[in-house]
């Protein structure tokens, strides 16, 4: 019976592949026909025309077989449609019919096309008729010696089920791999998805707040051309510095290789405030944090940081951080002037629900600006 490595007969040859990997196939499919040699060698030994009609029933059937083990690989990759299946039961129908018009000079030989017969069967057609369809060849088999003088059933029943259940087995196997092939391919596409929104994320937050200093910085810079030069250049080298930052995180970013510095973000926040004219109340230290909660505070410090440069009109902005939480609070515009909705703030969202914790913005507590926080797992 045939193995992993080689079909059966009428089994479905392996999808995809080149032309070589389908002639191999094809070749190796072609070595299970040597069990029609009894047959063969029968016809061979007759006389008249029974013998050269079964000859030319044997190469039809050979034929139509490999034919079949060709078409089968188009006719998988279209699909359960109904209109394949009249082609498939046309198939199995001219198999036996090939095999009928051996009977005459093969005698009780011609029982063997019945083994090919059935594992095609249960190769192309649907379960529900396959089984059936075995059924049926198999009581052929089994009923014909019994019926004609001098014919015996020489095992052709058991290689019927054989043949039947070998093949049946590669058709659920190939039916498994392909289910797998199909979940591989959405869980690729599922993580390319993901990659992308991470990076485009990432790409938004770090500049937008390196953007937005560097728009600050460039403005203060302006301003102090005329009345303070030294300082004006001391601006305009923290711009610089600033940019090559920002086009590092930019390519360390879309690498995947980007790590978030709590400490690194609260001096970039009290450096931003400060050129934006706003009065920073932040912490000194960030040792109390633990490190699996870092990276979320400090994106969580850039993207509250960049809203209030950007959007709160405000003078003062304080950063409370506590063990399992971050808090960015102004006294600017509330919410009602103000959007909770940004890009940003549902990419801190997103981040925030990664890592099992839970983002909110609302107005700050006397009304007036708008209150930032992060709260991770296990606080109330």
């Amino acid at each position: 019976m045939p193995t992993s490595a080689s079909p059966a007969p009428g089994q479905p040859a392996q999808a995809g592949g080149s032309w070589r990997g389908r002639a191999v196939r094809l070749v190796v499919a072609t070595i299970w026909l040597t069990y029609l040699g009894q047959p063969l060698g029968r016809l061979l030994g007759g006389q008249g025309w029974t013998r050269w009609l079964g000859l030319a029933g044997l190469a039809a059937f050979v034929g139509i077989y490999l034919g079949g083990l060709a078409l089968s690989r188009t006719w998988r990759g279209a699909g359960p449609r109904r209109a394949s299946w009249p082609l498939r039961w046309g198939l199995v129908v001219a198999l036996l019919i090939s095999a009928a018009v051996t009977v005459p000079a093969a005698g009780d030989t011609s029982l063997t096309f019945l083994v090919f017969v059935s594992a095609m069967a249960v190769a192309q057609l649907p379960l529900p008729a396959a089984i059936p369809t075995v059924a049926v060849l198999l009581a052929a088999a089994e009923t014909a010696p019994r019926l004609v003088a001098g014919w015996r059933e020489g095992g052709v029943g058991l290689g019927i089920v054989l043949a039947a259940v070998a093949v049946w087995g590669f058709r659920t196997a190939f039916q498994r791999q392909q289910s797998l092939v199909v979940a591989e391919r959405e869980l690729a596409e599922s993580a390319l998805e993901a990659e992308r929104t991470r990076i485009a994320r990432d790409l938004h937050d770090i500049l937008g707040h390196s953007l937005t200093v560097v728009a600050v910085k460039a403005e203060l810079a302006q301003r102090l051309l005329a009345v303070d030069p030294d300082r004006a250049r001391a601006e305009l080298a923290d711009l610089e510095s600033l940019t090559r930052d920002a086009l590092a995180d930019v390519r360390t970013t879309a690498l995947g290789i980007r790590g978030m510095s709590l400490p690194g973000e609260i001096a970039a926040a009290r450096s931003a405030l400060g050129s934006a004219g706003v009065d920073p109340i932040l912490p000194t230290a960030a040792d109390g944090v633990p490190s699996r909660w870092r990276e979320l505070f400090a994106w969580t410090i850039r993207e509250g940081v960049t809203n209030v440069i950007r959007h709160s009109g405000a003078t003062t902005c304080t950063i409370d951080l506590t063990a399992d939480s971050v808090t960015v609070l102004d006294d600017g515009r509330g919410c009602a002037e103000r959007s909770t909705t940004g890009q940003g703030l549902e990419g801190l969202r997103q981040r925030s629900a990664l890592a099992g914790a839970v983002a909110a913005t609302g107005p700050g507590p006397d009304g007036r600006g708008v209150c930032l926080s992060v709260v991770v797992p296990g606080t109330p």
